[in-house]
């Protein structure tokens, strides 16, 4: 079975494929295609050589959903709500997250006031209709969107979490007034409570539905004019793929479809090691991204900010938690009004890209200031396929950034790195010592063609004692979608103290779900069910997803509900209250199909001296070269040992390994390394 993933990041189209039968993989990457992305898609087939109509399944994660968004480049988009509720949108929270910020503006709402159109109908918070749904009043809401012009539409009454059957019901009347309209149902999306989060999500999913859905369209036909006729997958944010008729409907979950590979493939390299506890770093092109994995599990959160918490959007579905900064290969340096060293959040993209690339870039980036240091070869990029510039990188940044601050080149090339990495090393903080974990009893696992660039240098900051580069870094987004498996996740608001709780009603509730949720699988055969509780103490705003077992609820145990709770609530925050009331607000399901575990090949012998030649390096002393010896990754054998300071090069990454560091061959050919300044 030949199976294919591709992922499409801001600077390069990722391939990786793996032959089962064979138990051999195939890689390649492009330059990504920002005016027709399928183009860059087509260009990576045609390089690895595999023929299309050989792909059994083709598994893909794009950044289409959160790009259309960021850019504000989405559909012209129309919302329907309860009367009374025209301005929660608009309004949003009533909390100011920066209190001195003089410049603080809140989120930027994605339909404005004039195409908010208030209907008459009623559910009260007890799931009651208080007033029925005047049809005449959807079509006269309907005609105003239509001489709008609106392309999409999102419904979102106030209590429809609890009874969707007004919804449903203006669902059919928008169908017919507005048949061309993409339309979003919040109860379709988001069954849960809190109305601002809800219509967000709802009016997110609108927004993106069109150019995303026609995205997935015509990615199905173009691959299907090339000989394709597997099945297609499109990686989702909370770490599974789904069918594209479910991407085409939810736009919304693959938000962030292209990160998380990554995370589950660390998930996956580390248990192969004996580490069930690791924070994946991803360095691409455009940002660094950092996911913590406890006892083999990535970290899931109910929702995200795309844009921050102070001013973005909220987007309340489950997804693998992901901290994201602006430090990418091409995150432009540049100097601000009063004269200091920035880096990012900007990117050179692919297009025009970092100035050693030769597309036409002006701007000094990361990728240039590692050219400058030594650390990337400009005869040996990509295997090869591309030229570096190396005297134009130099020239840049002597320019740009060395001239204006008065230093030499390789100082200003050397802050530019020390820059980002303090930014990457916050990241890597946020996701674990915000949340109450020590990184230093982790293992740091770097992929991204610039993280194993970075990595050793992230971990002596943080006192990492491991580091691990596994197998295809610069493909490892695309080597996680191989190993994804396929998940549905759901979600009900059901709100009870937790000493008077129905679990009989309950168990009912937890049924639908697990019935509607398993009609959601392409494969049963090997399916998973998880399922948890958001609890609180009573007078608590916010909640903790308490994972619970099916069997405690049937028997009405609430003893180990409450004791699940306060275990988890004393580990992240340290203290509880076992004393103290406790309430139930949402309850959680999620159904898994999952995929066999992929094998990988052990190591084949090496011939000869993995050595190739040596370069001056310029490590941590921007003054001094060291003359290093330059390796090759795949004359590596299994056990050989590398002492810093040295690189290792390979297609896609080259590792960088400093004074004292001391790099392994493990039998299946990741590098493990323990670093000598942590």
């Amino acid at each position: 079975m030949l199976v294919v993933a591709i992922d499409i990041g801001g600077t390069f189209t990722d391939l990786l494929g793996f032959d089962s039968k064979a138990g051999t993989f195939v890689q390649a990457k492009s330059l990504t295609t920002p005016a027709q992305l399928v183009q860059g898609i087509i260009d990576c087939l045609r390089k690895s050589g595999i023929e299309a109509s050989a792909i059994d399944e083709l598994i893909h994660g794009s950044t289409i959903a959160i790009n259309t968004l960021i850019e504000r480049k989405g559909a012209n988009t129309g919302l329907i709500v309860t009367r009374g509720t025209r301005d929660v949108y608009i309004i949003g929270r009533g909390n100011r997250p920066e209190a001195y910020n003089l410049l603080f503006h809140r989120h930027r709402p994605l339909v404005p006031r004039r195409a908010t159109r208030e209907v008459d109908e009623r559910v009260l918070a007890s799931g009651e209709t208080y007033e029925p749904l005047r049809r005449a009043s959807v079509e006269d809401a309907c005609r105003a969107l239509k001489e709008q012009g609106v392309e999409a539409v999102a419904v979102c009454f106030l209590h429809s979490y609890l009874d969707p059957s007004h919804e449903q019901q203006a669902g059919d009347v928008v169908r017919k007034m507005l048949p061309d309209a993409y339309l979003s149902l919040s109860h379709d999306i988001l069954r849960e409570y809190r109305e601002f989060e809800r219509m967000s999500t709802t009016v997110v999913n609108a927004y993106i539905g069109p150019k995303v859905g026609g995205y997935v369209k015509s990615l199905k036909s173009s691959l299907g004019n090339i000989g394709f006729n597997g099945n297609l997958s499109i990686m989702r944010s909370n770490g599974g793929v789904m069918t594209p008729e479910v991407a085409t409907e939810r736009p919304v979950a693959m938000m962030e479809s292209g990160p998380v590979g990554g995370i589950i493939a660390s998930a996956q390299v580390g248990q192969a090691l004996g580490h069930t506890n690791v924070i994946s770093f991803d360095m691409g092109g455009t940002t660094a991204k950092a996911s913590l994995i406890k006892d083999g599990e990535p970290t899931l959160a109910p929702g995200y900010y795309v844009g921050g918490y102070a001013s973005g959007h909220p987007v309340m579905l489950p997804m693998i938690d992901v901290v994201e900064v602006g430090a990418g290969g091409g995150s432009i340096a540049w100097i601000d009004d009063i004269g200091a060293l920035k880096v990012g959040p900007q990117s050179a993209g692919a297009d025009p890209g970092p100035i050693c690339y030769r597309g036409g870039g002006g701007e000094p980036t990361i990728t240039d200031a590692n050219v400058v240091l030594g650390r990337l070869d400009p005869d040996n990029f990509l295997g090869g396929q591309m030229k570096l510039d190396a005297a134009g990188a130099a020239r840049g940044i002597a320019e740009k950034i060395a001239k204006p601050l008065k230093i030499e080149t390789v100082a200003a090339a050397q802050a530019i790195i020390e820059i980002a990495i303090a930014k990457m090393s916050l990241a890597v903080r946020e996701v674990s010592v915000q949340k109450g974990y020590d990184p230093r009893d982790f293992a740091l696992v770097a992929s991204g063609g610039a993280g194993p660039l970075h990595v050793i240098a992230i971990a002596r900051e943080l006192h990492i004692p491991t580091v691990i580069v596994p197998q295809f870094p610069s493909h490892f987004s695309a080597l996680g979608m191989l190993a994804a498996d396929e998940r549905h996740d759901f979600i009900r608001t059901y709100y009870s103290d937790l000493a008077s709780l129905d679990f009989g009603n309950l168990m009912k509730v937890y049924e639908e779900m697990r019935e509607g949720a398993r009609g959601s699988l392409r494969n049963t055969k090997n399916a998973e069910e998880r399922l948890q509780l958001d609890l609180r103490y009573v007078g608590q705003d916010f909640t903790l997803s308490v994972p619970v077992a099916v069997k405690d609820l049937r028997k009405g145990d609430r003893k180990a509900v409450r004791t699940a709770f306060d275990k988890l609530y004393e580990h992240r925050y340290a203290h509880s209250s076992p004393e103290d009331p406790v309430e139930m607000v949402n309850m959680r399901f999620s159904v898994i199909g999952k995929r066999p575990t992929l094998k990988f090949p052990r190591l084949a012998k090496g011939r000869g001296s993995a050595i190739s030649h040596h370069r001056d390096v310029y490590f941590t002393d921007a003054k001094k070269a060291l003359r290093s010896p330059v390796y090759q990754r795949a004359r590596l054998t299994a056990g050989t040992r590398v002492k810093g300071p040295a690189l290792i090069q390979e297609h896609g990454t080259t590792t960088v390994l400093f004074q004292k560091d001391v790099c392994t061959v493990a039998p299946s050919g990741e590098l493990i390394i323990k670093v000598g300044g942590a």
